[in-house]
């Protein structure tokens, strides 16, 4: 039997799928030239997070880059300096043990990968000679080359998620800002035509969650080729 999953819609890129980019202001990441940059203004991207600095630098062009705490307009911010200022992008090896960071770069030159949701910042733990170690905000560490680059300061825009949303309505708001599907309904809610989980009035269909990577797009949910099942003993 055919099934009309929603992922079999959004893989069709509809527009009720499409990321509504033409509302974002653009992308974020590190220049590749070095020098000094003026913060013109402070913005709002509905497809960030955290809020955004538009900088002007001296060579007439203009950049964006993420806003940490304490930086206000008229503030300058290098890139590619010895100086540890905030909003400043150094090389992780430049950088002092102990300080926090954003947006650092998994391999040299790609503008930022890591630490780049409101509020959040990494720690440089430890430094040698081939690697540098990382506190992301998961609490997890992670190794870097020296040459990745980050910037200094904990991203602004923190206690967004403890303010509640009170009604559905708000959050609907919050989901269209970036085209998302809500609400998102369980498999075994649904009818057996939307669903391989579904049908029947009971929670247990008796069909496993797990599904092989070759499986067809009407029966690809659940757990897609997982590595292991079960709990952990």
């Amino acid at each position: 039997m055919g099934k009309s999953l929603i992922q079999q819609r959004r893989g069709r890129g509809t527009h009720p799928f499409k990321s509504p980019s033409h509302r974002f202001w653009g992308e974020v990441k590190f220049p590749q030239e070095t020098g000094e940059g003026k913060v013109m203004d402070i913005i709002h991207c509905a497809g960030h997070s955290a809020p955004l600095l538009q900088i002007a630098f001296a060579q007439g062009r203009n950049e964006m880059a993420f806003a940490p705490e304490g930086v206000k307009v008229g503030d300058t911010v290098a890139v590619g300096t010895q100086e540890t200022s905030l909003g400043n992008v150094l090389a992780l090896r430049d950088i002092p043990e102990g300080t926090l960071v954003h947006n650092i770069e998994l391999h040299p030159g790609d503008g930022g990968r890591f630490a780049r949701a409101s509020g959040t910042f990494a720690r440089v733990v430890a430094k040698t000679e081939k690697e540098v170690r990382v506190q992301l905000p998961s609490r997890k560490e992670k190794s870097f080359l020296p040459e990745c680059r980050a910037a200094i300061g904990t991203l602004a825009g923190a206690g967004r998620l403890e303010k509640p949303f009170l009604k559905a309505g708000t959050r609907m708001k919050k989901m269209q800002a970036r085209n998302k599907i809500y609400p998102i309904v369980c498999g075994v809610s649904m009818n057996a035509v939307n669903h391989p989980f579904g049908g029947k009035s009971s929670k247990v269909k008796g069909r496993p969650t797990q599904a092989p990577r070759s499986a067809p797009p009407g029966r690809k949910v659940g757990k897609i080729a997982p590595r292991r099942t079960g709990r952990r003993r």
